[in-house]
């Protein structure tokens, strides 16, 4: 449609919005379908931010605020920031948005110019790319293989970047992996850093709190402060927090960054929503001692499926350190035909015949960057987890 911009053409629907679209489609059609594709907590928001934010109604807190954020919002991050990380963020350092994802297209929007390029280590949260590439920049992909644990080391980060590199952008703990940065090796890749000053990193810190089997969190302006003024780190309420629909994400970093990023922000939405900051007021304040029993119950549903998976046939399912997500190879399962009479040549035909077949929903991992593997969200009940990885047994254990 020519009426339409050039800079659609360069971006891709999100794969995991497509896949839930599609399991919401089939199971109002009436089918029988277990949905692992979104990356939601299935715990409900806890009472005492519930409350605050029904106080916050009752109390007329329901105007515009300043664009990014409340006072008493970033009052509540710094302090996070302090306590939790041991960054020293003042006001003009932080920003607040409409999710985890607004603060990310809003700091890429507010740096990126033609040709620049942002390292994307793979397999990488399907927004990345997309959006540098509607910022006008270029992402350069680098691959974290299997062999080591889905995560990128020095020698690959230095022959990545060039004299146009804007960004390094770090998921850790990973979506869709699970895997985790250790502090060593966050010190070998700030290393590298250190030796090319034009470099920005960006840290997605959302699964902070979903660690397992004793992983340390670390983040990078932690690890090495020399890296802090060219640091925006990111973090949000949506997982830790079971507060994914509230929307509010947020940042420190430069203040001239900052300053920027709410630019770009005024420009657009303005304001997240009023109601959800003072709740996230509560979540950052208030009682914290829920988040490690919920990181447990994830724990629990990480071995179940991490235990079926490598009983099925052709799959091969490595341990992640954190997050709630399992990122299986399927190659094992190539080349065969299913039950159905489907040949399975990609991770892509794999993951429709599953659907189609046993009424399973998960995501390839071609749209993470890295096939044949997929991707399962265990954010969701164990009976339906069990149910689940039973149907990928017998889908595999009938392939031909």
């Amino acid at each position: 449609m020519a009426f339409l911009a050039d800079s659609l053409a360069r971006i891709k629907p999100s794969a995991t919005i497509a896949v839930t679209n599609k399991a919401r489609e089939l199971k109002a059609a009436g089918r029988d379908v277990i949905g692992l594709g979104a990356g939601e907590p299935d715990f409900d928001t806890p009472e005492n931010i519930k409350e605050a934010a029904i106080k916050a109604i009752r109390e007329g807190k329901t105007k515009y605020t300043a664009v990014d954020g409340i006072p008493e919002l970033k009052a509540a991050i710094a302090a996070k920031f302090k306590r939790e990380n041991n960054l020293t963020y003042a006001p003009n350092q932080i920003t607040v948005g409409t999710g985890g994802k607004q603060v990310l297209y809003n700091a890429l929007m507010a740096t990126l110019n033609p040709g620049d390029e942002v390292i994307i280590p793979a397999p990488y949260w399907v927004s990345y790319p997309e959006i540098v590439a509607l910022g006008g920049g270029t992402p350069v992909e680098i691959v974290g293989p299997q062999e080591q644990g889905f995560k990128i080391n020095a020698a690959a980060l230095e022959a990545a970047i060039t004299p146009k590199t804007k960004w390094l952008i770090l998921n850790s703990p990973s979506n869709p992996t699970g895997a985790g940065y250790t502090r060593a090796e966050l010190r070998s890749l700030a290393d590298v850093l250190l030796r090319h000053p034009q470099v920005w990193i960006m840290t997605d810190d959302m699964y902070e709190h979903l660690v397992f089997d004793g992983f340390e969190f670390a983040t990078i302006a932690e690890v090495e402060p020399k890296l802090f003024d060219r640091t925006l780190t990111v973090n949000g309420v949506s997982k830790a927090y079971a507060m994914t629909g509230w929307r509010i994400g947020y940042a420190g970093g430069p203040a001239e960054l900052i300053k920027a990023i709410g630019t770009i922000q005024s420009q657009s939405t303005s304001n997240p929503s009023s109601i959800s900051q003072w709740a996230a007021v509560e979540a950052l304040n208030g009682p914290q001692d829920y988040i490690p029993k919920n990181a447990e119950i994830f724990k629990k549903r990480r071995d179940l499926v991490v235990s079926m998976l490598n009983q099925a046939n052709g799959i091969v399912c490595p341990n992640p350190e954190g997050a709630f997500y399992v990122f299986p190879s399927c190659a094992g399962t190539l080349g065969k035909t299913t039950a159905g009479g489907k040949l399975l040549k990609a991770d892509e035909d794999f993951v429709t015949a599953l659907l189609e077949e046993e009424g399973v929903a998960v995501v390839q991992g071609s749209a993470f960057g890295l096939a044949p593997y997929f991707r399962i969200s265990y954010a969701t009940s164990t009976e339906a987890l069990e149910d689940a990885c039973t149907r990928i047994q017998r889908f595999c254990g009938n392939l031909r």
